[in-house]
């Protein structure tokens, strides 16, 4: 059966473009067809500057969600990736068979890096190295697929290129994963700043929509949503990209073609009313069930728990088969 990796960061609350870019098609499509491991990767939290707080708090709250959004432990394994020593103790192994260029090249790296230069910080070691942890991740797994918006497309590359190194060097250990990509809605962008993504991270959060807010911040977010100057309502991602973002929600939430939608608006008033509303009621099962499921986190607990177990005894066969390949003695 193919087996599917992927995971949610928790640098920030979900939003609305991590739920129609990724988590709908998992919940709908993903558990259902393959053998399918979604994880918070809390590790990656670390590679800037955070409060440990708010980490452990928004990893609760993505497993929270995740689960109110429907995945199904009885489908799908669950789990939290500190939980998992596997990834870490593979981590090392694949930083040993990285080059420093080939992650210096990463452009999620250079862009990251230059901003905490220009606010006068320093650059962790970490978000250099991140791409291998995320590497370790995918291939502890023995995964087929990692579902990935095209912004992680780089990483998924890097992470194929260590897995055919390791095993030309050390004898076949990995597979081969390969990145796909949602078809509707892969990237949900900034409502005030159309020309970028729907971030979770990102300081401003006027453009976001997320998960856990409630209908009239919704429907203020999207009536405020900045579109483009000319008359009429036409999908151009080149051209009119706050109109085409809003034509792709519209699109991602009820159904239909985004360009076949344009044709049914002579206003941008109008278009943003019936975004605003189609939103709201996507997200309104998700949030009552994120509230039964927060009032019961022994549940959400107990889930977590046995994904990790699941996942453990997934990957520690894996990795300790690497560690054997590369010549490290096993334990007495």
């Amino acid at each position: 059966m193919t087996r599917i990796f992927s995971g949610v960061k928790p640098t920030g609350h979900l939003t609305l473009g991590n739920y129609l870019g990724a988590v709908r098609t998992w919940v709908e499509e993903d558990q259902y067809r393959a053998d399918a491991l979604f994880s918070v990767v809390d590790l990656h939290a670390l590679t800037v500057e955070h409060d440990p707080a708010r980490v452990r708090r928004l990893s609760r709250q993505a497993a929270t969600l995740l689960l109110a959004a429907g995945l199904d432990p009885g489908r799908c394994t669950l789990f939290v990736q500190s939980h998992v020593d596997e990834h870490t103790r593979l981590s090392y192994l694949l930083e040993c068979t990285a080059t420093d260029g080939e992650l210096r090249r990463m452009i999620q790296y250079k862009e990251k890096g230059a901003s905490a230069r220009a606010a006068g910080g320093a650059v962790r070691v970490s978000l250099l190295t991140y791409p291998v942890l995320m590497a370790a991740d995918i291939l502890a797994y023995g995964t087929d697929e990692v579902p990935v918006g095209d912004d992680q497309a780089q990483h998924v590359e890097l992470t194929r290129d260590l897995a055919v190194r390791f095993n030309q060097r050390y004898g076949h250990t990995f597979t081969v994963p390969r990145a796909t990509h949602p078809r509707v809605a892969a990237r949900v962008m900034d409502l005030q700043d159309p020309t970028g993504k729907m971030g979770k991270s990102h300081a401003n959060g006027a453009g976001i929509v997320y998960l856990l807010d409630e209908p009239d911040v919704v429907r203020r977010k999207v009536m405020r949503a900045v579109t483009d100057s000319g008359w009429g309502v036409e999908y151009d991602r080149a051209a009119r990209p706050g109109v085409a973002n809003l034509l792709d929600v519209l699109a991602a939430c009820g159904g239909g073609r985004p360009e076949a939608l344009a044709g049914a608006y002579a206003s941008y008033g109008a278009l943003k009313e019936d975004v605003a509303e189609a939103v709201v009621e996507l997200l309104r099962p998700l949030r009552e069930r994120h509230a039964a499921l927060a009032a019961d986190p022994g549940y959400v607990d107990a889930v977590l728990r046995e994904g990790a177990e699941r996942a453990r005894g997934i990957a520690r066969p894996v990795v300790d088969r690497a560690y054997g390949a590369v010549g490290l003695l096993p334990p007495g």
